[in-house]
């Protein structure tokens, strides 16, 4: 497998993952924090460091509308609930 290869597998998988997060939506980040210790923002703050990194201007809210497909704002209001107690306990228990 060439370089140029490899980079087109990792890029079709970011994009599938990309695409696996947005057809389940009903996964809230704090699930993938306390699960994976990364979540859609963390995903979001990647991509712009990995692009400035490369010398293009990427903030993190541009970053944030291509990983969640919108505007977060938007996903926010339309997707996102209210973190449990039990998630936000199991949160603060692996943050510290």
């Amino acid at each position: 497998m060439t370089e140029s290869d490899r980079k087109e597998i990792e890029a079709a998988t970011f994009r599938r993952l990309l695409e696996h997060l947005d057809n389940h939506k009903d996964v809230q980040n704090i699930d993938l924090m306390n699960l994976a210790s990364f979540c859609r923002n963390c995903l979001s703050k990647w991509y712009s460091s990995e692009a400035e990194k490369r010398g293009f201007e990427l903030d993190y809210e541009d970053a944030r509308e291509i990983v969640y497909g919108m505007p977060y704002s938007k996903w926010k209001a339309d997707y996102q609930g209210e973190a449990t107690s039990d998630q936000l306990k199991k949160f603060k228990e692996q943050s510290s």
